[in-house]
């Protein structure tokens, strides 16, 4: 069975992704404001989870990237496989981990979930799929090599291959 026939398809690097149904993570209704993670200490505040100070009397619930952690449930699969990366792995993985860094800061959301060793490679998990498809375009900047996005609007689900 290919990936087309499972409801993948190719997307263009160049063209952000919208999501073309509603993500079962993404809160539904509003929130009371402030609201705290409990486990990550994110806060809800002005619409959004940013990385704040508990507020005093501050609501509490678990965000949608704890809960997708606590699912094991990824929104964006990263696999890594090739030559150049057997023999650049630990450079390559700390260009991964700096890349979530930057976007944490500003997204708390966007987070790894695993990183794990396959048969031909790496395989990177992550809660959102803006940093799935961050991780593979800063892959290709730094690296060059065979880059290929498919997504499954089904499932609101990006699959990002990089090979080198």
């Amino acid at each position: 069975m290919t990936m087309q026939s499972q409801g993948f398809h190719p997307i263009r690097r160049d063209r952000l992704l919208q999501e073309a149904i509603h993500d079962s993570y993404k809160i539904k209704g509003k929130l009371h404001e402030p609201t705290f993670c409990p486990n990550c200490g994110a806060v809800f505040h002005s619409g959004r989870w940013q990385w704040l100070s508990k507020p005093k009397d501050a609501h509490q619930t678990i965000c949608p990237a704890c809960q997708r952690v606590h699912d094991h449930f990824p929104a964006g699969y990263v696999s890594l496989s090739g030559e150049f990366f057997s023999a650049h792995e630990q450079e390559i993985l700390r260009l991964i981990r700096h890349r979530e860094t930057q976007e944490k800061v500003e997204h708390p959301l966007q987070r790894i979930m695993d990183i794990e060793k396959i048969a031909h490679g790496l395989q990177v998990t992550t809660t959102d799929i803006h940093l799935a498809r961050s991780i593979g375009v800063a892959l290709h900047h730094a690296y060059q090599g065979e880059l290929d996005f498919r997504y499954n609007t089904e499932q609101n689900l990006l699959r990002v291959s990089w090979s080198r």
